[in-house]
């Protein structure tokens, strides 16, 4: 067997029609390496709605030539796509072969039948994307593809699973199934073999059985072998094995695939929630979309891993993917990493949400789309809960409910060894019962904010209302765990009415976080808290803006608001202010934290956004005269701060006002040095600085890696930052920058993290956001890559990095 990446090679360009191109030629197709989204480079216009950030469906054709040698006349070959968003149509030599509706399902299609070997080939694909959801979702081949070539009795695609039924401290039973096909003309029996090998490649436990198939036909082999004294995953320390699957006819290995996985132990109850390995582990969770930022959709595997690598930084040790399945890679940078998932199916079940979306194709294809996510997802010790759905209408009605019963069963059918959960959200469970009130309720406050507004309101005395718990109590019936969104309401009180009910926080809201962990640690059947969101995301833009009294409400932002600006962290990866008073919560820091509003909007009066921060930053560099009033906060697990203006205490306030561990500063701007004091009980517990940027201004450029892997699943993330001499980030002023990159690579991407952008992300100038922006290179082969970066009135700064050639992958 050999699986290679497919991805480079193509070309893209908007469809047109057989029809169409009799009028005239088809535009020019554009060289492309995948993942890639075609979306992101399009233009933007108000009239495109901010659900999906002011970006325009279409319609995009991807094409690819390729050899096809004699010899894979006798072989089976087949194509591995990791998504394709979305209604993929796939052809070969202008023949379809292949169809999927999901843009988020991984599927492979057969390429044999309609090859011509000993020459050139095409492969086809179309993907169109229109008003199908609620968030920016991109288009095209935006996840990975793999060549697939194997013999004729070979191993099933995706056809190795890996459990550990049994682990103690002295051995792990490790299970290997392994679907042996044969699509030859004669019944065989083969041997199957099974290493299992450590993180530094030795044979810990082997073992083999005989396998006999006929013609056509498929048998399941199940090998079990025992590590001795195994090394358990968990996020601390995520060990890995690689399970090693040899097919041999006689002395002939006809296949041969290498699965890593993990051993470790799930177990739940209501009096000690869930244990990884024995351990009562608390979830510090962060919802995610599967967009990179400025990359768009594209899932380019540095990027996934990026995304984790932050995440976890920040503090986090679970996301959940929202709305759909992860791709393969972010799954792999989860294992590697350590970072706990719940994988979401989807969005949507029959009850539609866009005007084209999924539930169109929900009755026919939901069974083959939840058998691709846990096919998937079986091997990745990340994985501990699946969710089959997000916020679904459905789940507030009896017969309505039977479609998650069926999709629960389903999961387990294929995988009993993690747990089930959905996301639901009382409001949308009981949303007619609701929504006259709600209507009344908004026309009377003149608010036009729409059902998102509406939900961050009135969700407490909904979610605890005696008819949720009527309504919604079959749906969470058929759940290992009940994943509630917005419903914090329901922990306490659902311990006495559901002694047996383990309760997840879906969904939250960002600053509920102090409260929310609260109740976490405080009940024992609460097992976390997943925030909406760890990472900011394109579409939904502006969701999570400040807004104040002085202009009309609305849930989303206008044109041309790009983001949806509640995350953690920014579409750059940076951390805002939220992110470190999560951190205090959740216990991992002590050291206090400043973050200063933006003093233009101190005289107007924010209102209560749901998924807004208040608009600050951690700078003490302003463009605005000394003695401009100015707010400062204070996030601290003390219970008293000072603020001290170069060596003078201006004030000392207590925490926990307005804001939980928060101390709020009324004060005046005045440049220098401003530091914040943290007390606990009269005894100081840390102590942090913000200094005013002087002097003159430089271009400081630092790349994340200067050494890549010349293939297609690496990116070096470049960081362009305005700073003084001293180090200090030049907040209080935005230059246009230039990219420039030469050698064995290209630039990717080129951005800020503003979220009402008019830039685009595609082109080698940008406009720095709050002293910051970022590049994205990447490599084309091995060799020098020389990046330039220059700045209006600043000096340039050349990097170089290094592509060099990856050792050959194993299959896979």
């Amino acid at each position: 067997m050999t699986t290679e990446s497919f991805n480079g090679g193509w070309a893209v360009r908007p469809k047109a029609s057989i029809f169409a191109q009799i009028a005239g030629p088809p535009e020019e197709a554009v060289p492309v390496t995948l993942p890639h989204d075609a979306m992101i480079s399009m233009e933007r216009a108000a009239e495109h709605g901010a659900a999906r950030a002011y970006f325009p469906g279409g319609c995009f054709e991807y094409s690819k030539s390729f050899d096809v040698p004699e010899e894979w006349r006798a072989q089976r070959v087949q194509l591995e796509f990791d998504g394709v968003y979305r209604d993929a149509v796939v052809f070969v030599n202008d023949v379809a072969a292949g169809q999927r509706p999901y843009g988020y399902s991984s599927f492979v299609v057969d390429l044999s039948p309609y090859l011509r070997y000993g020459e050139p080939n095409v492969v086809r694909v179309e993907a169109r994307s229109h008003d199908d959801s609620r968030w920016y979702t991109g288009a095209g081949i935006f996840r990975d593809t793999r060549l697939i070539v194997t013999e004729l009795v070979h191993i099933g695609w995706r056809g190795v699973r890996v459990t550990t039924p049994d682990v103690d401290a002295e051995r792990a039973v490790v299970e290997v199934a392994v679907d042996v096909r044969n699509d030859g003309l004669s019944t065989e029996t083969v041997t199957v073999e099974v290493d299992i090998v450590d993180d530094v490649g030795l044979v810990v436990a082997s073992g083999s059985a005989p396998v006999t198939t006929r013609a056509g036909g498929a048998a399941w082999s199940r090998i079990r072998a025992y590590v001795g004294e195994p090394r358990l995953w968990n996020v601390d320390d995520p060990q890995l094995y690689g399970a090693t699957v040899r097919v041999r006819a006689a002395d002939v290995v006809v296949d041969e695939q290498h699965t890593k996985f993990g051993v470790r132990t799930l177990r739940l109850d209501p009096e000690y929630g869930l244990r990884i390995n024995g351990e009562t582990v608390k979830l510090r969770g962060a919802c995610v979309h599967h967009d990179n930022g400025i990359l768009g959709a594209a899932a380019i595997g540095r990027a996934e891993e990026r995304k984790v690598e932050l995440l976890k930084a920040a503090g986090f040790n679970a996301i959940r993917s929202s709305h759909n399945p992860l791709s393969t890679a972010m799954l792999d940078a989860c294992d590697r990493v350590g970072m706990l998932v719940i994988d979401e199916a989807f969005d949507v079940w029959t009850e539609s949400k866009s005007s084209f979306d999924y539930s169109l194709s929900f009755p026919e294809w939901w069974e083959r789309d939840v058998e691709a996510m846990v096919l998937k997802d079986i091997n990745h010790p990340s994985v501990i809960l699946y969710s089959i759905g997000n916020e679904i209408p459905e789940t507030g009605n009896a017969l309505g409910s039977e479609l998650g019963r069926l999709l629960a069963e389903k999961v387990r059918s294929l995988d009993p060894t993690r747990f089930v959960t959905n996301g639901i959200n009382p409001f949308v469970s009981t949303i007619g019962d609701f929504a006259e009130q709600l209507r009344a309720a908004a026309g009377a406050a003149g608010d036009d904010g729409g059902v998102n507004d509406l939900l961050g309101r009135f969700h407490d005395e909904i979610a605890g209302s005696s008819l949720v718990t009527e309504r919604t109590a079959e749906s969470f019936g058929v759940l290992d765990v009940a994943g509630m969104n917005y419903a914090d309401a329901r922990y306490a009180l659902d311990r006495e009415l559901f002694p047996n009910r383990i309760i997840l926080g879906t969904e939250t809201f960002p600053a509920r976080i102090a409260k929310n962990w609260a109740l976490i640690l405080g009940n024992p059947h609460v097992i976390g808290d997943f925030t909406w969101t760890g990472f900011d995301y394109l579409g939904e833009a502006g969701i999570g803006r400040v807004q104040y009294t002085d202009t009309s409400r609305s849930f989303a932002a206008p044109f041309p608001w790009i983001a949806a600006w509640c995350g953690d962290l920014d579409i750059t990866g940076c951390r805002r202010p939220a992110s470190y008073c999560r951190e205090i919560v959740f216990g991992l820091r002590s050291e206090p934290y400043i973050a200063v509003q933006r003093p233009e909007h101190y005289r107007r009066i924010p209102t209560d956004g749901a998924w807004s921060w208040s608009d600050s930053i951690g700078s003490w560099t302003w463009p605005v005269e000394p003695g401009t009033p100015i707010r400062v906060e204070v996030y601290t697990d003390g219970d008293e701060v000072d603020l001290v203006l170069d060596g003078k205490t201006l004030a000392r306030q207590t925490v926990g006002g307005s804001m939980p561990l928060t101390a709020i500063f009324e004060t005046e701007y005045q440049p220098g040095e401003l530091s914040a004091i943290a007390y606990r009980n009269g005894s100081e517990t840390g102590r942090t600085t913000l200094r005013s940027a002087v002097g003159a201004t430089s271009l400081t450029v630092s790349a994340d890696r200067n050494v890549l892997r010349a293939d297609d699943a690496d990116l070096a993330f470049i960081s362009i930052e305005l700073r003084d001499a001293t180090g200090t980030l030049v907040t209080s002023e935005d230059r246009q920058v230039a990219v420039s990159v030469e050698g064995a690579g290209v630039l990717q991407a080129l951005g800020s993290a503003r979220p009402d952008n008019v830039e685009r992300y595609d082109t080698g100038e940008h406009a720095t956001f709050d002293g910051r922006a970022l590049a994205v290179v990447r490599p084309t082969a091995a060799g020098a890559i020389t990046v330039t970066v220059t700045a209006e009135a600043l000096e340039a700064v050349v990097l170089t990095l290094t592509a060099e050639t990856p050792p050959r992958r194993r299959a896979s």
